[in-house]
């Protein structure tokens, strides 16, 4: 897991191949203008998803993984949204199977620590992270930029 400013980004394109690019469209787009839903950018190699949602109670935020895509995610719109986080091998109860074809699984686990993310901020979320995102008071809008591992 990484939490940084946007204006940080490039000091991450190294992680990953199309990881620079995946930043250079989160800079180049207005997110304000773009409709919710899910949007290729590079394919499926790279495609975001644009929310505008209600955040939710802690006791309502599920733990998830991934197994093909690292998550950039990004808060374009509210006062901040935080984020529970434990290690993916520390996950011991699954509410089911792994789904392929939408690359998640959920867990029922406690979070072992939260975050918090502000407009102007980006996490990136690899395969080993599980998080529970959306929590918080109020509605925002934000990104969710899938970069395929």
């Amino acid at each position: 897991m990484i939490l940084d400013s946007l204006k940080n980004s490039s000091l991450y394109a190294g992680l990953n191949p199309r990881l620079e690019k995946a930043f250079e469209l989160i800079a180049q787009t207005d997110w304000m203008t773009v409709e919710p839903g899910i949007h290729e950018l590079d394919g499926k190699d790279i495609y975001v998803n644009v929310m505008e949602r209600e955040l939710k109670e802690k006791k309502d935020a599920k733990l998830e993984v991934h197994d093909e895509y690292i998550d950039i995610q990004v808060l374009v719109s509210g006062t901040c949204e935080s984020f529970g986080w434990s290690e993916r091998r520390d996950l011991r109860m699954p509410q089911s199977e792994f789904n392929v074809e939408k690359d998640i699984q959920l867990f029922d686990d406690e979070p072992q620590t939260y975050y918090t993310l502000r407009p102007g901020q980006f996490t990136i979320l690899f395969p080993e992270d599980g998080h529970a995102p959306m929590v918080g008071q109020g509605t925002v809008r934000k990104i969710i930029v899938k970069v395929r591992r």
